[in-house]
């Protein structure tokens, strides 16, 4: 891959990580309810679903998926059923008593950030479009799609750690109305469930 064609690349990752999305909510809300280290395996989570996704494109499941519109949905209901009840879970976090639901695993924030990435087809299709475009066809493939994918999974690393420090920047405001914060980011997953409900390939 050319200098030139990693940094167009590079541009559009990040400004594609910076849009606000289910993983942007779901590690902002980890960081303000159980504090900065929990976030982290929520966001290794996440990079962990993007890596399948980016396994998938790579090896050209990714058109199947683009062009199957009874999997498409399959997936796409089943992100939408997820984000939703998070949402209801977010929403019930708001009528338990202060400071009983301090403690999650972090198993538990891993598993539900892979699950976040994972049930949103809309990202294999985006990638399986996204990708070719910056591959040079006259070079081996695989070390390009390795190049792109680990330029992916840091720009998303960082941009991650930036909505958790931006969410810990806020904490202070919310604590005193966690009943409000918690249920801000229910309706936030709900609203990304709807989006998500909304859409089509």
């Amino acid at each position: 891959m050319e200098f030139n064609t990693w940094l167009a690349f590079l541009a559009a990752t990040a400004l594609i990580s910076i849009t606000p999305g289910a993983g942007a909510v779901n590690t902002m809300s980890t960081a303000i309810k159980f504090g900065f280290v929990k976030t982290l395996p929520s966001i290794m989570g996440l990079q962990v679903g993007l890596i399948i996704y980016l396994l998938i494109v790579a090896a050209g499941l990714g058109a199947i998926l683009a062009a199957s519109e009874q999997l498409f949905n399959v997936i796409k209901w089943f992100g939408v059923g997820y984000l939703v009840y998070l949402g209801i879970m977010k929403w019930k976090e708001s009528e338990l008593s202060k400071g009983s639901c301090r403690n999650q695993s972090k198993r538990k924030s891993f598993a539900s950030a892979v699950v976040v990435n994972l049930t949103n087809p809309k990202a294999i299709v985006f990638l399986a479009a996204f990708l070719p475009q910056f591959v040079q066809p006259d070079l081996p493939l695989w070390p390009q799609y390795l190049i792109m994918g680990v330029t992916m999974i840091v720009i998303d690393i960082l941009v991650m750690l930036g909505y958790s420090s931006l969410a810990l920047r806020i904490t202070p405001a919310l604590s005193r109305h966690e009943k409000l914060q918690s249920r801000v980011f229910g309706s936030m997953f709900i609203a990304c469930g709807g989006l998500l409900a909304a859409s089509q390939k």
